[in-house]
């Protein structure tokens, strides 16, 4: 029973870890995750989808890219891009026209090189519903409580094992001292019982058995 209880909360504790890098972790190593909220590039990237970006030079960028960029008010959004335009004012300077897979037409305003998050390199289907939720409350508290009883559980049978021992070896030591009393107590009682000489029987019995000389027949033998 340990042992299966063991293995359901060690696996249970590698999922936790292993959706903390995907959804965390990957951003040592430069990758940003985003959460998709909208239809806007289905199929190819569905809703509740976790997209994974990587900066880059935007001189690098091409057509049929997937970026991930800034609008006016802080909204990010994710699409393709689909033509590549010289800026009007600086003709060193290209802005990229994008639209989403599942829009009719392209969006409205070239995207402006500075605006651009990074680019999408991977994305990982329905990730995102549970990035959405740890990331928010009350999922993020949740999140947490539930990683607090999965580390507990973890190290609890392992705890349980120390107090069974403890608990073994204090019965042991009692058992233990119970049975040296009774053989203490075993070893006095015989003591006691054990059989003594009677003194006093022994004087009389020898007594008894001592010569006995009859002095008045002695003495009528001799008469005359």
């Amino acid at each position: 029973m340990k042992k299966a209880f063991g293995i359901i909360t060690t696996s249970l504790l590698v999922i936790v870890i292993i959706l903390a890098i995907m959804l965390a972790g990957v951003r040592l190593v430069g990758i940003t995750p985003y959460t998709v909220l909208s239809g806007s590039m289905e199929k190819k990237i569905p809703v509740g989808s976790l997209i994974y970006t990587v900066e880059v030079n935007p001189s690098t960028l091409k057509e049929q890219d997937v970026i991930t960029y800034v609008i006016e008010g802080g909204t990010v959004v994710t699409h393709r891009i689909i033509e590549l335009l010289p800026d009007e004012e600086d003709p060193t300077l290209v802005r990229f026209r994008t639209k989403g897979d599942n829009n009719d037409i392209p969006d409205g305003d070239p995207v402006h090189p500075k605006n651009i998050l990074g680019k999408v390199i991977f994305t990982v289907p329905l990730l995102g519903y549970i990035a959405w939720f740890v990331q928010n409350p009350p999922g993020s508290y949740i999140t947490i409580g539930i990683g607090v009883i999965l580390v507990l559980l973890t190290f609890l049978p392992e705890l349980l094992d120390k107090l069974e021992e403890k608990e073994a070896k204090k019965v042991t030591e009692v058992v233990e001292e119970a049975a040296e009393a009774s053989v203490n107590e075993t070893l006095s009682v015989s003591e006691d019982d054990a059989p003594k000489q009677d003194v006093s029987d022994t004087s009389s019995s020898a007594s008894d058995e001592s010569p006995h000389i009859d002095v008045s027949d002695k003495n009528d033998g001799d008469q005359v």
